[in-house]
Parts: structure tokens; sequence; C-alpha cells
């Protein structure tokens, strides 16, 4: 089953910006679909070899840091492809 999923990480630490380019280099280093905006981070693919993926980058990312926050939004299908229609 395909899945499309958005991640905000929010690291509560003054150097956050070098967390989140190193979080965001390792998702692109995958062979998963990797879109990003100011915002937040999409990655695409089948559920299982995503959720473990993220599930390995999460706890790495956990371990680096004190205190982090890290959003995940899932939507059953892949929307890499999505343009708006208006």
């Amino acid at each position: 089953m395909k899945v499309s999923i958005e991640i905000t990480l929010l690291p509560l630490d003054q150097d956050f910006e070098s967390h989140i380019i190193t979080f965001i280099k390792r998702l692109r280093a995958s062979k998963f679909t990797v879109l990003e905006n100011p915002m937040s981070t999409q990655i695409y693919g089948e559920y299982n070899e995503v959720m473990s993926f993220l599930t390995k980058e999460i706890e790495s990312t956990f371990e680096a840091q004190e205190n982090v926050v890290l959003n995940l939004k899932l939507v059953k299908s892949d929307r890499s492809h999505y343009e708006p229609h208006f």
C-alpha cells in the first residue's frame, strides 16, 4: 500500500537548523521520493518500507538530541504528483 507522509521536525535546541538539515539529508539519501517545502518534508513509498526506514531515522534523531518534537501526517495514497486544480 502506498503512503504519503508529511514530517515536521522541531528540535528544541539553539542549534536547531543543523539537526533539521542532517535529518533531511538522510531522508534524501533514501530510495524514497522526498519533497520539501519551508514548513515540512514529505516522503512517499510503500507503507512497510517507509515506516521501517522512518523508525530507524527517528530513533537516530531522538538519540542525537535532548529535546525534539516530530510531527507526522500519514495519507493512504501516493500524493507526490498532486497539483492544485484551482
